[in-house]
């Protein structure tokens, strides 16, 4: 039997937003300065590494499944996304800034290591699970931009979608395009330091969760928050999740998918990056105080997806 173990970087995650509470004059005036300059140089070396580790061959090779592909990354960008708006007639004004960490959340492109792991566990179709896995990132940063893009330029008059796609481009895109062309010749390297390249990466998303929470600890943005409401938000995560597992489990069905796609579908359809979210947060919210409660929800959504796919997967692993 297997047991749920508490991911040491859901704990990290929590130490980092507490320092950041307890410590947040470290992230103004020139300490903000030199953790931007930091987390620029990491984001473009994470994308980098992660291009590193994309094999265009394994890529070409998982094309052959259409109808799985296409409901993943439907149901990633699309279907998600349209839940969350499909409440926005009924927010109120003062609510909106919450509304949109939510359609954030929906908008972003699915977290690869955990997603196949899961699939791997569950047994399900590994080699699909990589490949969606792998290109919803790249799908990502042309779609999620543009989901957030509708509202943010309504309320936000500095808002320039030019501008974010070209920090898009030059922070991820390039890094990433190298990565891939470099494969061949650094793609082995890539894989045997695996290990230290994800601690390397959890250790820049760790500084930017920093420096976003503590600019809004030190703007009283959180002010407003009560208990309650962090629970409730929390709870509106929980039922986002299983909305979204449970519509995917059906309509895989209706397709006749095979157990072990539609186990694939499910667990990448559902899984939300928190390495895309913090780096595409801190370029289309352009650092703003506001930027600790948009992360808000995709952190609550990373900590409970690891928790209840590590059940489900576990479940699905003891079958015959």
């Amino acid at each position: 039997m297997r047991f749920v173990k508490l991911d040491k970087f859901v704990l990290a995650i929590i130490v980092t937003v507490l320092m950041a509470y307890l410590y947040p004059d470290l992230g103004k005036g020139q300490s903000a300065k030199v953790l931007s300059t930091i987390s620029s140089i990491g984001v473009a070396l994470i994308f980098f590494f992660y291009g590193l580790k994309l094999s265009p061959k394994q890529i070409g090779l998982g094309l052959k499944n259409w109808k799985l592909h296409l409901l993943i990354q439907l149901s990633t960008f699309i279907i998600f996304p349209l839940i969350v708006l499909s409440v926005y007639p009924f927010i109120a004004q003062e609510s909106k800034t919450l509304w949109l960490s939510f359609l954030f959340l929906a908008a972003l492109p699915s977290t690869v290591s955990s997603s196949v792991v899961m699939v791997s566990i569950a047994k399900g179709n590994v080699p699909s699970a990589i490949f969606n896995a792998s290109i919803s990132g790249l799908i990502g940063i042309i779609v999620t931009p543009l989901w957030i893009g509708l509202f943010l330029t309504q309320s936000a008059s500095d808002f320039n979608l030019a501008e974010v796609y070209q920090k898009l481009l030059l922070e991820i895109l390039a890094p990433v395009v190298l990565g891939l062309l470099l494969h061949r010749y650094l793609g082995a390297f890539a894989q045997k330091h695996k290990k230290q390249l994800t601690l390397f990466d959890k250790s820049i998303i760790l500084l930017i969760i920093y420096k976003s929470f503590s600019k809004s600890f030190l703007d009283g943005i959180f002010d407003s928050l009560s208990i309650l409401e962090l629970f409730l938000i929390m709870c509106v995560v929980i039922i986002l999740f299983f909305i979204i597992y449970f519509l995917i489990g059906f309509i895989a069905k209706k397709l006749n998918f095979s157990l072990e796609d539609r186990i694939t579908a499910q667990f990448c359809g559902t899984k939300k990056s928190l390495v895309h979210g913090t780096v595409f947060s801190k370029i289309l919210f352009q650092n703003a105080a506001i930027l600790g409660v948009i992360l808000l929800p995709i952190m609550m959504f990373h900590a409970f997806q690891i928790l209840v796919t590590s059940v489900i997967a576990s479940k699905h692993s003891r079958r015959l």
